[in-house]
């Protein structure tokens, strides 16, 4: 026996026609987008809910807001919360229940609460907050002091951003004539690449942390609803614990991100940036020019003292000088005539002394004197006893060979030339042998 069998289609529209009849309502549901993309002004989300303790998907399904719903909802979602919607967030849906034959289920979405929404990003906020203070990180920007002479400036901010732009000219063209120099460090301000990015800049300012007074992180000029890549626990620890101020102003007022509650400085604009840091300097140039002219005034009054001081010893000099001259010339006096005394005093001990030792060196002298007179006569005898004449005169000879007298035959050999000196002369001979 054969039955017959249903095509997919009869199929489907009888599944279609049991959900029509049974969730024949529309339902508020709480979840999380794990994809949100628009195509042609539609729509298109995945959504899931997670396990609390695991964080797995333990539920997903489908939904789709069809364009004249969406381009209803949606501006009212941005001015509500400052966000598009995106992966991650968490969404309060009213949906209906639909099953089409060719295209299967999916939820229709009918309206979104953003207030719900907000709740859990402020949920998310307070928490990173409350880590951020538990770590003894929150406030640490602001424990820091912005040099008085910040001019040397590294800017986090996307290169083609209006904002960085005007950053830039309101510093070129401050009414102060100051001079900043400006870096940037170029990062993708909206999207999910924002903190890694924003992160990677920070990472090569810090590299270079002698180079720059203060980081300056603007936005302005992009979409303002794409906020959330500003207020991640990752990118507030790493601003919060930056050496140098970190100055933001990502363009938007309605809110403060975790990124503004921890930098040193926020406000709201690229161009108010500039503007605080050109009255900062501003600033440090009048304290600068004020103690100048103080300077100025204090030195021309002490100048101006100084000047009559010295008028005043001016007239009293020619009376000082007379007074100290007449001093002088009677002190010089006084010297003068005790240098004489004093050299009339030694010049008479000098003769006594001398007198006294010609009274006792005279005698002794003397005595000396004719005790060396008798040891020359002395010697002068022993002289001539040993003279050589009186040994020739005696009838001996003396022999010399080269002048000098021969007292060993061995001195001479055969051939020298020897003189023989007598009393009455002297002969030559030649040695034989």
């Amino acid at each position: 026996m054969t039955t017959k069998a249903l095509t997919l289609y009869e199929l489907n529209a009888l599944v279609s026609d049991v959900i029509s009849s049974t969730l024949s309502h529309s339902y508020w549901v709480e979840a999380e987008l794990s994809e949100a993309r628009e195509s042609r002004g539609h729509c298109y989300m995945e959504l899931i809910e997670k396990d609390a303790r695991g964080n797995v998907p333990i539920a997903r399904a489908q939904a789709k807001c069809w364009h004249n719903v969406w381009a209803e909802i949606q501006p009212s979602f941005i001015k509500i919360t400052g966000q598009t919607i995106h992966a991650g967030m968490k969404v309060m849906l009213l949906v209906h229940a639909q099953f089409h034959p060719q295209y299967g289920f999916s939820w229709i979405v009918d309206d979104i609460n953003p207030e719900f929404t907000m709740g859990d990003m402020m949920r998310k906020r307070q928490e990173i907050i409350r880590q951020l203070k538990a770590e003894g990180v929150y406030d640490l920007q602001r424990e820091l002091c912005l040099s008085m002479f910040a001019q040397r400036i590294a800017v986090i901010s996307s290169e083609t951003a209006a904002g960085y732009g005007d950053f830039c000219n309101q510093l070129l063209h401050n009414e102060f004539g100051l001079a900043f120099h400006v870096e940037l460090f170029p990062a993708v301000m909206q999207g999910d690449q924002v903190e890694q990015s924003i992160i990677n800049a920070l990472n090569l300012i810090n590299e270079r942390e002698e180079d720059f007074d203060c980081v300056v992180i603007i936005r302005g000029g992009g979409a303002t609803a794409d906020l959330s890549g500003f207020d991640t626990l990752n990118l507030a620890e790493n601003v919060a614990n930056f050496p140098l101020p970190i100055i933001t102003g990502i363009g938007h007022e309605r809110d403060e991100s975790v990124l503004d509650m921890v930098s040193f400085m926020r406000v709201k604009t690229p161009t108010a940036a500039a503007a605080y840091l050109i009255n900062q300097l501003a600033a440090t140039l009048a304290r600068v020019e004020n103690a100048q002219a103080s300077i100025v005034e204090a030195v021309q009054r002490r100048l101006e003292r100084e000047k009559m001081h010295i008028q005043h010893i001016a007239t009293h000099i020619p009376m000082l000088f007379s007074v100290v001259r007449t001093q002088q010339e009677a002190r010089l006096d006084s010297l003068s005539q005790r240098l004489v005394n004093r050299m009339k005093e030694r010049l008479s001990k000098a003769r006594y002394d001398l007198d006294s030792m010609m009274r006792y060196a005279i005698p002794t002298l003397v005595g000396r004197l004719s005790n060396e007179q008798r040891r020359i006569d002395m010697l002068a005898q022993r002289a001539q006893l040993m003279d050589p004449k009186l040994l020739l005169s005696r009838g001996y000879s003396i022999t010399l060979h080269n002048g000098k007298a021969v007292r060993n035959a061995s001195q001479l050999k055969a051939g020298d030339v020897i003189t023989t000196r007598f009393e009455q002369g002297e002969v030559e001979s030649v040695v034989k042998k």
